[in-house]
């Protein structure tokens, strides 16, 4: 009901400033200090509110591109997957700045839940959890955007962390391994994490149910092929151990060697009891269902 009468009063200055502080369009920012009567912090409070419900409506479109951050050093990292619906958004220097904020928030505080995490006070602008601020980057950015996931890794005695990020941000990984085998050691074993997507570290991480369901597939394939039960168990086995092969890291042959296993690998470089402790690999999309 103002419009008419503040139009006069509501300076170019003003709508600059305002839009420099918030982000949002010229137009919504001409609107927001009409209906503030020309008050600044008032005018901030509309947009703001404005902006949640903008996020409320994109809330529901598919954010499957997006950024995996890595951030921290040998001993604590954090890795965190913040999405949106495009790659050129993905791109924007601003969406790439908030991703690497919540990361240093996250690694700061060593979160481990995404949603506690939402409900915490952003650290640049306390006044506003990390779910509202992300609320007001979905006004202002104009496409829904998604904390997906984040995890912090610590290093545990005599071990270090190493990290790799492939396709900008794409697929990220850290690894944690013996110190002794060193950090480049590592930073190739997190390059061959990237590449070749293992299940798991050890072949003592492979459950029952896992093994019983690759040896009765197995098995089933060598009996359809006639061959006789002996016969049959000797494929089985050797099938057991292609299996570990392509699942188990340590196992794997290794990327930049393929004539050794990346657990022979590591050993070479850090002595006969280094190994790798642990890997955790985030691939964009995976929790969105479409993956990058």
């Amino acid at each position: 009901m103002h419009e008419g009468n503040m139009d006069m009063a509501i300076t170019a200055q003003a709508v600059k400033e305002l839009r420099e502080k918030t982000g949002a369009g010229m137009m919504d920012c001409k609107r927001a200090l009409t209906e503030a009567d020309g008050s600044f912090d008032e005018a901030v409070k509309i947009l703001r509110t404005k902006g949640l419900a903008a996020a409320a409506k994109k809330a529901h479109r598919a954010a499957s591109e997006g950024t995996v951050v890595i951030l921290g050093d040998a001993a604590k990292m954090v890795m965190l997957e913040l999405n949106c619906e495009t790659d050129f958004v993905a791109r924007n220097p601003e969406f790439q700045a908030f991703a690497t904020g919540l990361a240093e928030q996250a690694l700061a505080e060593a979160v481990t839940d995404v949603e506690a995490f939402k409900a915490r006070p952003f650290v640049g602008d306390p006044s506003h959890t990390v779910e509202q601020m992300i609320s007001q980057h979905v006004a202002t950015i104009g496409e829904n955007i998604v904390l997906s996931r984040v995890a912090v890794v610590e290093a545990g005695a005599g071990n270090l962390l190493s990290s790799y990020v492939h396709g900008g941000g794409r697929i990220g990984v850290v690894v944690e391994g013996s110190a002794s085998a060193g950090e480049e050691t590592l930073h190739d074993v997190a390059l061959h994490v990237a590449a070749t997507e293992p299940r798991f570290v050890h072949r003592n991480e492979v459950t029952s149910d896992i093994l019983a369901t690759e040896r009765e597939i197995a098995l089933k394939q060598a009996m359809d092929q006639g061959k006789p039960e002996h016969i049959a168990a000797k494929i089985v086995e050797g099938k057991m151990e292609k299996f570990f092969e392509s699942d188990v890291l340590l196992e794997q042959p290794f990327a930049k060697d393929p004539s050794v296993s990346v657990g022979q690998h590591v050993k070479s470089a850090g002595g006969p009891e280094a190994t790798v402790a642990g890997f955790t690999r985030f691939k964009l999309g995976e929790e969105t269902g479409k993956e990058g």
